[in-house]
């Protein structure tokens, strides 16, 4: 089997982002014969389909076409997604051939008390739209203001890192799924 490559997106873009603290731990879990690279969406313009694409949205665009899946990690703001999340969703969108149609996602979060679930179910409601498809199961709600984290955002506690890692797993096993019923 080749590697596979997944991309990580954090809708967060806070230096000390708990959030991309997930996606930094969830590279030190992935299984043998993959990795996961993390995407820079700070310098993105809002989606304007009367502007044109930036180098930047251009370069997050050439890593979704070779990612074999995505690993989104969302904060909750006022109850929904990110803005800037989104943002890149909108984006990768508006390129022709449906690039995110049928590529496996995860998705993760940290945050309040609920652990932005509010924020995960409105993203699971933009993926059906892009026909990404997500992973039911494991959940990945964490508690950003728990033990469970550095206040750099690094991940403190191996049972967040065991989370993460169950979810990867799972993802990579989605992906295999797919790929097997791709070739029959």
């Amino acid at each position: 089997m080749q590697t596979k490559t997944f991309l990580g997106v954090c809708g967060s873009l806070r230096k000390a982002s708990r959030n991309m603290g997930l996606l930094r731990c969830a590279q030190t879990v992935m299984p043998e014969g993959s990795s996961l690279i993390i995407a820079d969406i700070s310098e993105f313009p809002f989606y304007s389909a009367d502007r044109e694409q930036p180098e930047c949205v251009k370069a997050f665009i050439r890593q979704v076409k070779q990612a074999d899946g995505l690993v989104l990690a969302v904060p909750e703001y006022n109850y929904s997604v990110a803005p800037a999340l989104k943002n890149a969703l909108d984006w990768v969108s508006r390129e022709p051939g449906s690039l995110l149609a049928g590529k496996p996602a995860a998705i993760m979060g940290a945050g309040g008390g609920m652990g932005t679930s509010r924020a995960q179910y409105h993203l699971r409601q933009i993926c059906v739209y892009l026909d990404l498809r997500v992973l039911n199961k494991p959940e990945v709600f964490s508690n950003a203001f728990s033990a469970a984290f550095f206040n750099n955002g690094d991940v403190a506690d191996t049972e967040e890192g065991k989370k993460l890692q169950t979810e990867i797993k799972e993802l990579m096993a989605a992906l295999c799924r797919q790929a097997g019923q791709q070739l029959r």
